[in-house]
């Protein structure tokens, strides 16, 4: 009997000795896979850098690894032609004044829409959801003629704005979370006498910081790279904010460049760095909240 049990603690011995190897492989598979993956996806933002960088154009595979000198000639030159610190600070006035309105208004109809009680609160919500289908080029028209004709916004930041304050997907996003916090917290707050500003302001909004980050990102990225809207707002180049200057430089000035090529990347650097910069800061803050650590019990 002693002989017939020793195969098999011999291989109950032997078994654990081969998982951990297959664990080490499969982890460095999935860093592989992953580190590929990575290259993939930041690759056209290397080779945007690069080519915006080189005195000679060179748009085969062979520019992404330049062997001459670098130069930022070709930011001078695009700086020359759309004054990129004017342009930016317009792209932040106009981004900016976006995303305050879609926080505030957000916020507001969001916990309004989850959290009060009121006659044709399901008609209402179900009319917001509707909206979201609706593409923004088929209004733009009437919103055109309202903004620029029946309000006389035309050049101005605010006829920028106004159509983009107030954002549905952003609504949703704050609905959803207000939703998901414990209803004890509301209950005990009127139980202490506070009105629902208060309660909104010092119960609701510190616990759905990571809705107020996803709002400001996912609204950021919309209104920071729209040309459309602005060009038609106002051909002011005062005005314009950077996507609608470099639009405006593709068209009609690249072609006389020194390096066509590399002043457009250039401008695509300027207009992305931001956005890239804005997720880097925040993308740590992504995480859910524990919604029910205010809750005793």
């Amino acid at each position: 009997m002693a002989g017939a049990d020793t195969p098999t603690t011999d291989l109950a011995m032997t078994e654990p000795d081969k998982s951990p190897a297959r664990n080490r492989i499969g982890h460095w598979l999935s860093i592989l896979a992953l580190s590929l993956g990575a290259l993939v996806f930041l690759f056209p933002f290397y080779y945007m850098i690069v080519g915006s960088l080189q005195a000679e154009p060179d748009t085969s595979l062979r520019g992404a690894f330049p062997t001459g000198g670098l130069t930022l000639d070709n930011y001078s030159e695009i700086n020359e032609r759309v004054d990129l610190v004017r342009s930016l600070a317009n792209s932040g006035i106009f981004t900016g004044g976006v995303v305050l309105g879609t926080v505030v208004f957000g916020i507001l109809a969001g916990y309004a829409l989850a959290r009060l009680h009121f006659r044709g609160r399901g008609t209402l919500f179900a009319v917001m959801l509707l909206v979201q289908i609706v593409p923004f080029q088929l209004l733009i028209i009437p919103i055109y003629v309202m903004v620029v004709r029946s309000y006389g916004l035309a050049d101005s930041y605010l006829g920028m704005i106004l159509p983009f304050a107030i954002n549905s997907t952003a609504v949703f996003v704050f609905r959803q979370f207000f939703l998901q916090l414990p209803e004890e917290l509301f209950s005990a707050a009127r139980l202490d006498g506070a009105g629902e500003l208060r309660i909104l302001w010092s119960v609701a909004l510190p616990l759905v910081k990571p809705a107020i980050l996803t709002a400001i990102l996912v609204t950021f990225i919309g209104p920071w790279n729209e040309f459309l809207w602005p060009f038609l707002v106002t051909k002011d180049t005062e005005l314009q904010p950077l996507a609608v200057s470099l639009a405006n430089y593709i068209s009609s000035v690249a072609g006389r460049a020194t390096n066509p090529y590399g002043a457009i990347l250039a401008g695509a650097v300027v207009l992305a760095a931001p956005a890239v910069v804005l997720f880097v800061a925040f993308q740590k803050h992504f995480s859910a909240s524990n919604l029910g650590s205010g809750v005793k019990g």
